[in-house]
């Protein structure tokens, strides 16, 4: 499943590959490419949201949402 991050004081090229970083560390995720310039971090992956949250959350981020990421098709 798709899902969308959005977190808080994601500033710089070197936050988002912290934050990337962090997550595919967790098994089950599969991919993670974050934008600094948004506050944004997308993931592919099947865990529940409170288990991304708590990773961000250790990296050192504030997890303002997090939804499904929902493309031009569907």
């Amino acid at each position: 499943m798709k899902r969308v991050i959005e977190v808080e004081d994601l500033c710089c090229k070197r936050c988002a590959e912290r934050a990337e970083k962090k997550l595919l560390l967790l098994d089950g995720v599969s991919g993670a490419k974050a934008n600094f310039k948004r506050n944004i971090i997308f993931v592919e992956t099947e865990l529940p949201d409170a288990a991304l949250a708590a990773c961000i959350t250790d990296a050192g981020f504030v997890v303002k949402e997090i939804r499904e990421r929902k493309g031009i098709f569907g």
